[in-house]
């Protein structure tokens, strides 16, 4: 099963889905923050938590060549596209719209790279993945619908997710992983799990 996790940044693809990233994971990054922004790691350090993260998970990646906060809708539709047509993953997994403007770029061009089409590679399962940060600040209009649950591992989930040090923030902590993935058991009679939006 060929799994393909569009992450608009170095760190959601954690966030939503590092419980069942793997060998048959294939990450895009859709960018990376510009050197020398104040109060932002360089992109040597988050390459160096990229790597920290592929040694538990084993997943491959991509990096596209794009910057952080400026995103551009158009260009990721192609680049996400070739990807698609290239990898032919079975499934796909993408970040849910959240209010991060990048996020909403990266969705949009996904579900635009994804439509059925003469010239795309037609992927059968498509998931939206959930930040959970969300919960404290949603204000796109569109709630995460929760439908298809997957067991986890969640020690191994925020092992994951500390790999990644400079992202680790007070409203997005471990605890609070740990909290959302016991709701997410709850909710399909596990002990934690992640939850996912089937498209």
């Amino acid at each position: 099963m060929k799994k393909l996790i569009i992450a608009p940044h170095a760190d959601d693809d954690v966030l939503g889905c590092g419980g069942i990233m793997d060998e048959n994971c294939h990450v895009v990054y859709c960018g990376l923050d510009e050197t020398g922004i104040e109060n932002r790691p360089s992109k040597d350090s988050r390459m160096k938590e990229i790597y920290a993260v592929q040694n538990i998970t084993n997943h491959t990646f991509d990096i596209l060549d794009n910057l952080v906060n400026r995103y551009d809708e158009y260009k990721l539709i192609s680049q996400i596209a070739k990807i698609i047509n290239s990898d032919k993953p079975d499934e796909v997994y993408v970040c849910h719209p959240s209010y991060n403007q990048d996020h909403r770029a990266v969705y949009n061009a996904t579900m635009i790279a994804l439509r059925p089409h003469d010239i795309n590679y037609f992927v059968k399962k498509v998931f939206l993945y959930e930040q959970p940060q969300v919960y404290f600040w949603n204000t796109t209009g569109r709630e995460f619908n929760a439908n298809y649950f997957i067991p986890i591992d969640i020690d191994k989930k925020i092992k994951v997710y500390e790999a990644m040090e400079t992202q680790v923030r007070s409203f997005r902590s471990p605890e609070h992983l740990r909290a959302n993935a016991k709701i997410r058991g709850g909710q399909s009679n596990c002990e934690y799990a992640e939850a996912f939006e089937i498209i």
